[in-house]
């Protein structure tokens, strides 16, 4: 049976207004074969789209209110990535540079600029900018990302943001109203309207994540779910966010009624961890699992087909099976807590650190027994933070805002630039950072005024060390103008 691709199409998307494309990057989709477990992964997946004939919450009524609450707390996110697709330079004669980006949503849950959004929007980025429904455009920094939950967190400088306030998912109920925010289809700030479909889903979306330790319990909603909405909030009728829409199941790429959220309890802990931590430290039993069917009910001696049928260890020092576990055990309860299938077992153990013990309720061919279990912790998976998205060697990208490359004979040639020129000519220009409106692709930096003297600029290491020389954090530098066929003096406020 081969695997459909959701057919998310090419389109010139904007962050508020700016001319960006979205590439069907990193889309998780789930098709309508699910109940097969077969997993169509592809292009984008990822939230919310227009409505028609919304209906007012119950008891009648407008979700005007809490749409008016929500939406200014809702980013738009697009990051560059390391990695991906390859976008052609409007310089000739360059060498195609790689630069592949991701589009998506986040919402701010601190004043002080604190953002959840998904992990694979993320992931690797070199650079990330976040939209604001005011127009403001801010760069922000990758705190770090858990690839086990599909959740990031990030930053941006400021303070006195909307903010939107973190529900209580457990207390949702299945036939619950809900909205959903976002950006999808390149539609930014959409909201949609739906109910929560169900409570727990994991099963074959297993397959949305590489991570072997991946916590699969999802919120499932009938909102309008879309491309471009992943990382965006899914809110009870109180304007509390219980969710981040993460995924959607359908045969195209598009909406087709099931979509996803991480629950935000699960958020909550990942956004702690990595404030404190840098990284999500996962507790663990050391064990292979799957939900209870019918014959290991039967096995097991269960009057009930509930519980998680022990099916392996994760090697001979496994924190379970030296506490005692062994294969055909099914874990009934942790602590005292019901684990009916997987997903409760994951969530449960998502509340604890390595290091603390438990207690293990099992069933044993027919017996009850309780365990103690002191628990382990996950081996540490490749996530995307502050430091690897912005290497010291990329520091006119990340202090100008852009990307330069050598100016070599055969790009001069093509823009008919004297051959005593030298220095860096500017590939792109970040429309949020510095540079924007002061240099223009194709302008050759090619040096630097320091108290009225001029230093040569011949390379990224020259340029670099002038703008570490900039105690000020101003730069004054000496641009080559192809258009203009002269030089001038830009100066510029770095980004720190």
């Amino acid at each position: 049976m081969s695997d459909s691709k959701c057919r998310v199409r090419q389109h010139a998307y904007g962050l508020l207004g700016l001319a960006l494309v979205s590439v069907a990057l990193g889309c998780e989709a789930l098709s309508e074969r699910e109940s097969h477990g077969v997993v169509d992964r592809a292009g984008l997946s990822f939230m919310s789209s227009v409505s028609a004939g919304v209906q007012g919450p119950v008891g009648g009524g407008s979700f005007a209110p809490i749409a008016r609450a929500v939406t200014p707390a809702v980013v738009a996110i697009e990051s560059e990535l390391s990695e991906g697709a390859r976008a052609q330079t409007r310089i000739p004669g360059m060498q195609p540079r790689a630069r592949p980006r991701a589009t998506g949503t986040g919402f701010l849950v601190t004043r002080d600029g604190y953002i959840l959004t998904n992990n694979y929007l993320v992931q690797n980025a070199r650079r990330v900018v976040v939209g604001l429904v005011d127009r403001r455009i801010l760069p922000a920094r990758v705190i770090g990302s858990d690839p086990s939950t599909d959740v990031a967190l990030l930053k941006v400088e400021g303070s006195n943001f909307p903010t939107i306030t973190l529900g209580n998912d457990e207390a949702v109920q299945v036939g619950d109203q809900v909205l959903a925010v976002g950006n999808p289809l390149g539609l930014n700030f959409t909201v949609t309207t739906g109910i929560i479909s169900a409570k727990g889903r994991s099963g074959s979306l297993v397959g949305l994540f590489e991570s072997n330790y991946a916590v699969v319990d999802f919120l499932q909603t009938d909102a309008a779910i879309n491309p471009g909405n992943s990382g965006g909030p899914l809110v009870d009728m109180q304007g509390n966010a219980i969710g981040i829409n993460s995924a959607i199941a359908s045969p195209t790429g598009v909406y087709a009624g099931y979509g996803f959220a991480v629950p935000i309890s699960i958020a909550r802990i990942v956004m702690d961890e990595l404030r404190q931590h840098g990284r999500v430290r996962r507790a663990i039993l050391g064990v292979s699992i799957q939900d209870v069917g019918p014959a290991d009910a039967q096995a097991a001696g269960l009057r009930e087909i509930r519980g998680v049928l022990v099916g392996g260890f994760s090697g001979p020092n496994s924190p379970s099976q030296r506490a005692g576990l062994q294969l055909g055990d099914v874990i009934l309860a942790i602590n005292g807590r019901n684990v009916d299938r997987v997903s409760d077992l994951q969530r449960t153990l998502f509340r604890f650190e390595p290091g603390e013990r438990v207690s293990v309720s099992v069933q044993r061919f027919g017996t009850q027994r309780t365990l103690d279990v002191t628990l382990g912790e996950a081996p540490r998976e490749r996530v995307a933070t502050g430091d690897v998205a912005r290497p010291e060697s990329n520091a006119p990208r990340r202090q100008l805002g852009i990307g330069v490359e050598p100016l070599t004979p055969d790009i001069a040639r093509q823009l008919e630039i004297p051959s005593n020129v030298t220095g860096l000519v500017v590939a792109e220009v970040d429309p949020s950072g510095p540079a924007s409106g002061r240099l223009i692709e194709g302008d050759v930096i090619t040096g630097a005024l320091v108290a009225g003297r001029q230093r040569t600029i011949r390379n990224v290491e020259d340029l670099r060390s002038e703008l570490t020389r900039a105690s000020s954090g101003v730069v004054s530098l000496v641009v080559y103008s192809p258009r203009a066929r002269g030089t001038r003096v830009v100066n510029m406020q770095l980004a720190r």
